[in-house]
């Protein structure tokens, strides 16, 4: 039973809490569900959207197709613009290759040619047109696609993106883009191609593939041009890859259209879980300030969260029974301090009447009885504190004490030696003890003895003389049943559960005031309740419904 102290903290005026859990649109739940959910998310699309092994496999497609047309292009050039009028010495023809040239480009809109002699002098380049009148002019590759000004700013946002991200060891499939990456005017090194080509190697010119200043992907491939194994020039092929760029951003956008869509759907069920999770705990919070500070007391916990079958609805009802728990705990604090105060005004009313009543007389005999008085009530004020001390720390001891496998007989036989042994007279009643051996419980020994030694002596005050009481114990299902039988008058009907009630007395005539504080059932029903078991009383009949005395029947559950 709590003290003083334990009472005064529970009945002190709370501050008021409540402010501290209105619910907020984003709550530190959410926003840690939405972290949870969208971090992997996040992570899952960046890896996604680095695509680099995807845009090299790309490139390569188009280094390849692009080598392949260069081939043809050489393989034309080598058959048809080359005289031979020197078997030795196969030289390019300008006047042939150029429109040759041009009628191969044609139908690559996209392409630009460009042939080379082997001195690295150009002879032909298929953009290159000559009029009638004999003017050159030059006509350019297509322009670059523009973007609308999102589309740039997705690019731009992904360039920078890129940037930050590691990437894998270069291949020989690099995109160039330093500032002064050559653009259509880059030609390779002719000269150290064909020295390279004549020295009998083989040898295939690395692609370059570039980003000029106006955005544009380039990829350029050179091929020899042969006659008769003989190296007479080198055509230089480049295309605009635009084709890539395009797969690459229809790519992107698709991954950030269901990026945007799986965000959308994390942030509605986050939300979700938000209302379903976070709120319900606050509202559960709200619940327990309000019981704190004494507006919860019947049903402060709302009744849709009792309702719910879920961990939030097992919460709830946790938290319902152990406000109802305290309450009646309160209760019963407050009920017992005004069962004290009853009680301990009783003998102290009659200590303050004897004590103006000794100051008025001067009859010695009187003045004696009176003292008596005195006595007898300070007796029973002393023997009332140290019940009422003892029941005060059952609960504390009963809330740490575990119970361990228990011996009934042994216990039993131990008190009625001690009964033997302390008997004043032969008319004292005397205890009988029917019990087989090793029936153990789970119990508290200190406690259990406790129990019993209260049992025997409240039949002992009721029993005749040479009286007899009985101690039985016996197996009944998963429960070990110990009883007290006495011989005495048995209880009033009405009041076979009042005798376990605090300060319930109803004593034998002839008994010496103030022997008993009534406490003595209370506390056993206490204990043997916190072992998990169960007390009663009832009364023994005879023939014709004669009461033979009572019985006090102790359950506790069998190891």
């Amino acid at each position: 039973m709590p003290d003083g102290s334990t009472i005064s903290a529970l009945s002190a005026p709370a501050v008021p809490q409540q402010k501290r859990f209105r619910a907020r649109w984003v709550s530190p739940l959410l926003r840690r569900i939405l972290l949870v959910n969208a971090l992997p998310l996040a992570l899952l699309v960046a890896a996604l959207l680095y695509l680099d092994q995807y845009q090299n496999g790309l490139l390569e497609a188009e280094v390849s197709a692009l080598r392949e047309q260069a081939r043809i292009y050489s393989g034309a050039l080598g058959e048809s613009a080359v005289r031979t009028t020197e078997p030795d010495n196969p030289k390019l023809a300008p006047d042939i290759a150029r429109p040759l040239l041009r009628r191969l480009t044609e139908p690559t809109p996209g392409a630009q040619a460009k042939l080379y002699a082997p001195d690295g002098t150009a002879i032909a380049d298929s953009r290159v047109r000559e009029g009638p009148s004999g003017a050159v002019s030059t006509e350019p590759l297509p322009p670059a696609v523009e973007r609308g000004p999102i589309v740039g700013a997705i690019g731009w946002v992904y360039d920078k993106v890129l940037t930050l991200l590691p990437h894998e060891t270069p291949t020989p499939l690099v995109v160039d883009m330093t500032p002064g990456a050559g653009g259509l005017e880059w030609q390779p090194d002719v000269k150290e191609e064909l020295r390279l080509n004549s020295s009998g190697q083989s040898r295939e010119m690395p692609p370059y593939i570039r980003r000029t200043k106006d955005n544009r992907l380039l990829v350029t491939v050179a091929e020899p041009v042969e006659r008769d194994r003989h190296t007479v020039g080198i055509i230089l092929l480049t295309r605009d890859a635009r084709e890539v760029e395009t797969s690459l951003f229809i790519v992107r956008i698709s991954i950030l259209a269901l990026f945007g869509l799986a965000l959308a759907l994390t942030v509605l069920l986050s939300w979700y879980l938000s209302l379903t999770i976070a709120r319900p705990i606050l509202r559960l919070a709200g619940a327990a300030a309000e019981m704190r500070e004494g507006h919860g007391r019947a049903g402060g916990v709302p009744a849709p969260l009792l309702a719910r079958r879920d961990e939030v609805g097992v919460l709830a009802t946790a938290l319902s029974d152990s406000a109802q728990a305290l309450f009646a705990r309160m209760d019963a604090i407050e009920k017992f301090a005004a069962d004290v105060a009853h009680e301990i005004k009783n003998p102290l009313s009659s200590i303050r009447s004897a004590i103006e009543t000794l100051r008025r007389i001067e009859d010695p005999e009187r003045q004696k009885q009176l003292l008596t008085i005195i006595a007898q009530d300070v007796t029973r004020l002393d023997r009332l504190i140290s019940d009422v001390s003892d029941a005060s720390r059952l609960d504390a001891e009963l809330s740490r004490m575990t119970a361990e496998p228990v011996d009934v007989v042994p216990i039993l036989n131990a008190l009625r030696e001690l009964d033997e042994a302390t008997r004043d007279s032969e008319n004292d009643p005397r205890l009988v003890i029917d019990a087989p051996a090793n029936l153990m419980v789970w119990a508290v020994e200190d406690r259990l003895v406790q129990v019993l030694r209260n049992l025997i002596a409240n039949a002992q005050s009721f029993s005749p003389p040479r009286g007899r009481i009985a101690l039985s114990a016996h197996e009944a299902g998963g429960m070990a049943e110990i009883s007290v039988e006495d011989e005495g008058p048995g209880i009033p009907e009405g009041n076979l559960e009042q005798v376990f009630e605090r300060f319930y007395s109803e004593r034998p005539m002839g008994e010496k005031f103030g022997q008993h504080s009534g406490l003595g059932l209370s506390i056993s029903r206490q204990i043997v309740e916190a072992l998990r078991g169960r007390i009663s009383a009832e009364n023994r009949r005879g023939i014709g419904n004669r009461v033979l005395g009572a019985r006090f029947v102790v359950q506790l559950p069998r190891v």
